[in-house]
């Protein structure tokens, strides 16, 4: 339990609002970013007696840290569903097809492999492991992804990372699930094939276009008021929950849901300005929200939470990181039309983080795992180390994408404008 003096709650609480607002500004152009302060921050408050958290319910044995973390990962998903400018298609999203579709399950594969061969976890603590470890993160990922709506097409990069990033947890989760069947001693592999898979994947995806419709005919299309003539940004995390639980409620997969109804609301009126206000908003309750679960995490890594890493976990950890991710994307857009540069950010740049922390409190609530200090401390380092290390180098490399991207178009331009100046005049 989380254990804090109702003026010092107000303190912290005062706190974080402020340095949501502040330090974002402040740190525009540094090679830091907020999490790794607050990641540092709670590292710091575990050498003190300001906050005591007891490390049987701080992480893995509490519905508190599973639902916050849940609501933070479904609101990212709509803010980065918002924000995609790029018109949704087979073809215009072929790079999203990719990261989902390869990369994706061949980091599974490859986490799931090291778990079990190197570190002797069993099938279903090595499939938790890899399932939970596999997706990028929505929600750490902002500095990466996509500006926001309207400000056009930030680049092969930032799409790549936002799409997959809002398309990927919804496609992990139901390994999550056959990990927990596994666990339970269930063998029923067609049924979760058949419902928790496919089943809950089309339910997820009707109620979300459904949802997405009908919101954005409200906000835009009502003929007599248009609700977006508001300004009310608080219509999208009202939005974000009212598709999540209709699509739980009904046994579908919320997250895909939430993210496809975001894509739909979008498109119902793609240049009106208030997407900009909704996305604007949900990143804000976001962001103050992750601090609270960055300071925990921070926190738990003083306190012991990397007490059962062994060399092979953090072996495991770092070659996420540096290896299985870079290699299975690099695999993935193997006859792509798209550059080196391009390419290699998309590779280097799967952030873990949140989505990561809510698979495990949501495994760990249902089923009990021998190898879960292990689990956790393993999850823990790599997220500190992409925190870390992705926080400080994404600002100087999409800084370079962007300038070369506006250097190739303003080329273009000059080319085009040149093309005019010499065609032949009539007469």
């Amino acid at each position: 339990m989380l254990a804090i003096s109702s003026p010092v709650l107000l303190l912290a609480i005062g706190a974080l609002l402020l340095l949501a607002t502040w330090l974002p500004m402040m740190l525009r152009g540094y090679p830091l970013s907020l999490p790794i302060l607050c990641l540092a921050a709670g590292y710091a408050l575990s050498f003190t007696s300001v906050i005591r958290l007891t490390t049987t319910t701080t992480l893995g044995a509490s519905t508190v840290g599973e639902q916050i973390s849940e609501i933070i990962v479904v609101i990212a998903l709509m803010g980065a569903g918002l924000r995609l400018d790029r018109q949704f298609g087979v073809r215009q999203w072929q790079s999203a097809w990719r990261l989902l579709l390869l990369t994706m399950p061949i980091s599974i594969a490859g986490l799931l492999l090291l778990a079990h061969y190197g570190l002797g976890f069993g099938w279903p603590a090595a499939l938790l492991l890899a399932a939970a470890l596999s997706p990028t993160d929505p929600v750490l990922a902002a500095d990466v992804q996509t500006g926001p709506p309207g400000s056009g097409d930030d680049g092969e990069a930032r799409f790549a990372l936002t799409a997959e990033a809002g398309l990927n947890d919804g496609f992990a989760f139901p390994f999550i699930l056959l990990a927990l069947m596994l666990a339970g001693g269930g063998a029923g592999y067609g049924r979760w094939l058949a419902v928790d898979f496919l089943g809950e994947l089309v339910v997820g995806i009707a109620i979300g276009v459904a949802v997405g419709k009908s919101v954005g005919m409200l906000l835009f299309k009502l003929p007599a008021i248009k609700l977006s003539d508001t300004g009310e940004g608080l219509a999208a995390i009202g939005a974000t929950f009212l598709c999540y639980a209709i699509t739980t409620m009904l046994h579908g997969n919320g997250f895909v849901a939430v993210f496809v109804s975001a894509i739909a609301i979008r498109s119902t009126a793609p240049e009106d300005r208030f997407h900009v206000t909704m996305a604007e908003f949900a990143a804000q309750i976001e962001r103050v929200l992750v601090m609270l679960i960055l300071l925990i995490l921070g926190w738990g890594l003083g306190s012991g939470l990397l007490r059962a890493i062994t060399p092979m976990g953090a072996a495991v950890a770092v070659a996420l990181i540096f290896i299985i991710r870079p290699v299975a994307a690099m695999v993935s857009f193997l006859g792509s039309r798209h550059t080196r540069w391009p390419r290699g950010l998309i590779a280097f740049f799967g952030i873990r983080g949140i989505g990561t922390l809510f698979y495990l409190q949501y495994a760990f609530n249902r089923q009990a795992f021998a190898e879960r200090d292990q689990i956790w401390a393993i999850s823990a380092l790599a997220i500190t180390v992409s925190v870390i290390l992705h926080g400080m180098l994404s600002t100087p490399a999409m800084a370079r994408a962007d300038e070369a991207r506006n250097r190739r178009s303003r080329e273009r331009e000059e080319d085009v404008a040149d093309a005019g100046d010499t065609a032949p005049r009539p007469g």
